[in-house]
């Protein structure tokens, strides 16, 4: 049987002059799961060179920021974010040149507003994520941070879809994810003060030198991968996949000043965002957690299934006992 495929939200940006277009827009948005964010026409350019997560841009014609409209914006636009669609509005119907083309995904006007449902799909929806896998990750990846830390409390937001190439905070793991439906990477990323501060508390009475070296922050966000890695291989990655052979690789390059990473490939990520508070402690943020998939080198959905306890083996070998 297929698997069901989970509902996941866009959030996306809305750049529009006109309250009535800009609602209708908004309302378009609300009904095909993207979560509109507008923003002041002079804080455009700062936001956009933030670590804010963005699937798409709206962009009406008309909308000016830094004495920049239209095509000139979104070219602009295009140049500082180069991974996000940028969907244009105008006033009339227009056919994008070949040279519009290569900074705006597509051009319509409020009477196409209704036709754009395709677009969002294949601009934003192209990947299908099982709702067992979604649901699966976050309890999985929140069952091993509370192994990993004592005494925390762990908020999962709702996971959602992203284009962009940001990183996020000063460390992050990258693990790879092989299975006969998938092929990609888990990637972990926090803060790097926000990290040494819980592990301050958590490593207790050790030597202080030690417990704050950079090794031992490296060590344990490299065990907290490897809890989540193990959990994720046991749930979903059935033990007698044979499809592992004749693996090829693609590079990874990472720009950190920039914040910037690539996994060589345009497909959006599966994003998921945690927040942790150490509960022994009376004062201080909650330390933020991101979590992406980038199924980048294999994605067939159709051949996922998730692994089923047998009860029968379980009985034979004692680790379950009836009353």
């Amino acid at each position: 049987m297929e698997a069901s495929a989970a509902k996941i939200q866009v959030k996306v940006l809305v750049l529009d002059e006109d309250p009535a277009a800009a609602e209708q827009v908004r309302a378009f948005c609300e009904a095909h799961d993207l979560v509109p964010v507008k923003v002041l026409p002079d804080n455009l350019m700062p936001v956009l060179r933030s670590s804010i997560d963005l699937g798409a841009v709206f962009l009406a014609e008309g909308f000016e920021s830094h004495s920049l409209s239209g095509m000139r914006l979104a070219q602009e636009l295009n140049r500082i974010r180069p991974e996000l669609p940028i969907l244009m509005r105008t006033a009339a119907p227009h056919t994008l040149s070949d040279s519009e083309r290569r900074f705006v995904r597509h051009a319509y006007h409020l009477g196409e507003l209704a036709t754009m449902t395709e677009v969002v799909r294949e601009s934003l929806f192209c990947l299908v994520y099982p709702e067992a896998l979604v649901r699966g990750i976050s309890d999985l990846t929140l069952g091993a941070l509370k192994g990993q830390f004592k005494e925390i409390s762990v908020v999962a937001e709702a996971p959602m879809i992203v284009r962009d190439r940001l990183i996020y905070g000063e460390v992050y793991s990258l693990i790879p994810l092989e299975a006969s439906w998938c092929r990609g990477y888990m990637m972990l990323q926090v803060e790097e003060r926000s990290l040494r501060r819980l592990q301050m508390h958590q490593l207790g009475d050790m030597d202080p030198v030690h417990k704050d070296s950079i090794r031992a922050i490296n060590n344990v966000f490299s065990e907290t991968t490897n809890l989540i890695w193990g959990a994720f291989k046991n749930r979903f990655i059935a033990y007698d996949d044979t499809a592992l052979a004749k693996m090829t690789q693609v590079p990874i390059v990472i720009n950190h000043p920039q914040r910037y990473i690539s996994f060589g490939s345009e497909d959006p990520q599966l994003c998921f965002r945690y927040h942790i508070w150490d509960n022994l402690l009376q004062q201080g943020e909650p330390i933020e957690l991101h979590q992406r998939f980038v199924f980048n080198l294999n994605w067939s959905p159709e051949l996922f299934r998730e692994n089923q306890a047998n009860v029968e083996s379980m009985l034979a070998s004692g680790e379950l006992e009836l009353f």
